[in-house]
């Protein structure tokens, strides 16, 4: 099934979306400040979502791992771990 008609693939595609704009956003942060309106404002969004949700998102990722059984949970997991290690410095 495609992601968009999977609820739960959804979910995980936006967690992961959130997670490496928000990634991208702290190494290089002029990339995405210098486009906040737009269709790539979409992306600076995220990183806000990703920065001032951090413990949210971050339990979501880990919950979706946890949930899903098989090799990509473990790229979930590591990406939860990437966004805790974020929201901790």
């Amino acid at each position: 099934q495609s992601a968009l008609f999977n609820f739960q693939s959804l979910l995980l595609v936006l967690l992961l979306l959130i997670c490496t704009c928000a990634y991208v956003h702290q190494i290089f942060p002029a990339i995405l400040d210098r486009n906040k309106t737009g269709l790539t404002g979409v992306f600076w969004k995220c990183a806000r979502i990703g920065e001032r949700l951090s413990p949210y998102i971050s339990l979501c990722c880990v919950f979706m791992a946890v949930r899903r059984s098989s090799l990509p949970s473990l790229a979930l997991l590591a990406a939860a771990l990437a966004a805790a290690a974020a929201a901790a410095a």
